[in-house]
């Protein structure tokens, strides 16, 4: 377990678990104890588990706390049940974002029992202790917020959606900028990341974000930056598709780049070169320059060596040679 981020006046913190490995199961559960204890504080009580998930705890788990808000990104290879407890005693609004398996909220014996299954997630207010349990093989994150924000716009009700939509993209790509950065905020940024955490998390209650809200440019941008990723090999990846996706505008989407001194074309031109240069230093089957140039959609080849030696200093055959490589197939 590595743990990052404590801090004396209890901000945030953040740990990493990883008890999926032969023979860490016995131990899993304490590790996460330990972590949970040191890095959130006795205003986070643990949850109370079943006996049967105690004596097979392996997860992959990280835990961050931003001030009076909680973000738990988990992988379960083994079941993970409550056993009920005071774990919930606090008034509070949950978020579950499953990518994998399922997540039931509230056992047998409760009423409001919800089922999240892969690909949807649940924003609901809970004001009593609730149980909770997972088969194998789940995947999900789950925020818990303290803080009272949410409660007029939620009520009652739960909200429930696709995990692929706008809002909750840019959520989960702001929880995922936090658990790399954490460690190494100030007061400042940990009043930017909580405010930002607020304000996205409503966003998702209401179905729609403030677009020109400032502090919503970096998430928006990380959103966009993950979306391109899954997308650099689409002969349609651009500016005008990506904000398609996130429901704003292409200025709305140049501006969070612009931000950061970046902007929407050059960090897809980035990437692209970048799997590029990992395809020219693969064992087998290298592509020639003309196939790299075709595959991430460069105007010939001629454009893909002009870019690739701008961007690495040699061109594709300068470089295949100096990694050791075989020359590639096509002169340049």
């Amino acid at each position: 377990m590595d743990s990052t981020g404590a801090e004396v006046d209890g901000a945030r913190g953040a740990f990493f678990l990883d008890s999926t490995g032969p023979g860490s199961a016995p131990r899993g559960l304490d590790a996460f104890r330990r972590g949970w204890r040191t890095q959130l504080g006795d205003g986070w009580p643990m949850p109370t588990f079943s006996p049967a998930t105690t004596g097979d705890f392996r997860v992959r788990s990280r835990v961050a706390r931003v001030r009076d808000v909680g973000i738990l990104d988990l992988h379960g290879a083994s079941a993970i049940r409550t056993s009920g407890g005071r774990h919930n005693h606090r008034d509070h609004v949950r978020m579950y974002v499953v990518r994998r398996g399922a997540w039931t909220v509230g056992g047998p014996l409760h009423r409001g029992e919800q089922t999240v299954s892969a690909g949807q997630f649940l924003i609901r207010r809970f004001e009593r202790p609730s149980s909770f349990e997972a088969p194998p093989y789940t995947t999900a994150k789950i925020l818990t917020l303290l803080s009272g924000a949410l409660t007029p716009l939620l009520g009652d009700r739960g909200i429930t959606g696709p995990t692929d939509s706008a809002e909750v993209r840019l959520l989960v790509a702001h929880t995922n900028m936090l658990h790399a950065t954490i460690a190494d905020l100030g007061p400042a940024g940990v009043h930017a990341a909580h405010s930002t955490l607020i304000e996205l998390a409503k966003a998702v209650a209401v179905r729609r974000f403030d677009d020109v809200e400032p502090r919503l440019a970096p998430a928006l941008a990380q959103a966009a930056k993950d979306l391109a990723d899954s997308h650099l090999a689409d002969p349609e990846l651009s500016a005008a598709m990506l904000a398609r996706e996130l429901n704003v505008s292409v200025r709305t989407l140049q501006r969070a780049f612009a931000a950061a001194d970046d902007s929407v074309s050059a960090y897809i031109r980035h990437r692209r070169l970048e799997e590029a240069r990992l395809a020219l230093t693969a064992p087998s089957g290298r592509p020639s320059v003309s196939e790299l140039a075709a595959h991430w959609h460069f105007a010939d080849s001629s454009h893909f060596i002009r870019a690739f030696k701008k961007r690495y200093g040699q061109t594709p055959t300068e470089y295949a040679r100096s990694t050791g490589r075989r020359p590639v197939r096509t002169a340049d």
